[in-house]
């Protein structure tokens, strides 16, 4: 999944703000490159970032439609919206997007999980512990995940359109974000696919060092081991180096290479 900020305040300085052209121009590089999915994202989720109002939507729309619907014409692969608002998401896949990507879980806006069901598109749900810090990370997050997957299908999502993220860096500390990326494996006994958010992420920064455009390397790392303790998407801004750290450890680990 290649990722497409559009807010100027975005965490890992490449916000594109409103320009489209400079929008599609990245989409198409990263496809070229090897995403499976582009995910566009209109609202900045950086550290100490209090989330919008449900209804508080109008700059989230004024960046992402237009940038959507070029994309939806230009691209050949699924446009992710990422965002926790129904009025957003509903008119995200009115203009061409194909899943939704909700970094709370429903918890801000459960009217999402509907919205998913009645348009048969894939949800992705995200553990978020911004709204207060966990002693115990992995039971959390397995709690809270197990929680939103059950008010999915509820709400008559189907098993297969529900993808689960753990969530690193949203109220984490350096050390559970590591002991995420060790424990991941645990997650999959919630019988969904996994995605992982560790690209350019704070914890690389803290480990290694380096401002946010040095962590290439560090995110290969988590990457590669995220694959192996079942990662199925990961979420990157790097997709030409990523897709290589994913296929190699797709070799190793899941035994495909691309003569299969």
């Amino acid at each position: 999944m290649g990722i497409c900020n559009l807010s100027a305040d975005s965490f890992s300085g490449d916000g594109l703000g409103s320009d489209v052209e400079a929008a599609l121009a990245q989409a198409q590089r990263m496809v070229a490159e090897g995403a499976d999915i582009i995910d566009v994202g209109g609202e900045s989720t950086r550290p100490g970032k209090e989330p919008l109002p449900a209804d508080d939507i109008d700059e989230e729309l004024r960046l992402v439609i237009p940038v959507i619907e070029r994309l939806a014409g230009e691209i050949s692969v699924p446009i992710s919206i990422d965002t926790y608002k129904h009025g957003v998401a509903r008119r995200a896949l009115e203009a061409g997007a194909a899943m939704i990507n909700d970094i709370w879980a429903l918890r801000q806006d459960p009217r999402l999980a509907q919205l998913a069901a009645e348009r048969n598109v894939p949800i992705i749900m995200m553990s978020n512990q911004r709204d207060g810090p966990v002693e115990d990370i992995m039971p959390a997050i397995t709690a809270d995940l197990k929680r939103a997957v059950k008010q999915a299908i509820e709400a008559g999502v189907p098993p297969e359109n529900i993808i689960i993220d753990p969530g690193i860096g949203f109220g984490k500390s350096l050390e559970q974000n590591l002991e995420i990326v060790r424990r991941l494996a645990e997650l999959k006994k919630l019988g969904q696919p996994i995605l992982l958010g560790s690209s350019r992420k704070t914890m690389i920064g803290i480990v290694l060092d380096v401002p946010t455009d040095q962590r290439l390397e560090g995110t290969a790392a988590t990457v590669a081991i995220g694959i192996a303790n079942g990662a199925d998407i990961v979420r990157v801004h790097d997709v030409k180096q990523m897709v290589r750290v994913c296929r190699m450890s797709d070799a190793i680990i899941r035994r495909r290479t691309l003569r299969d």
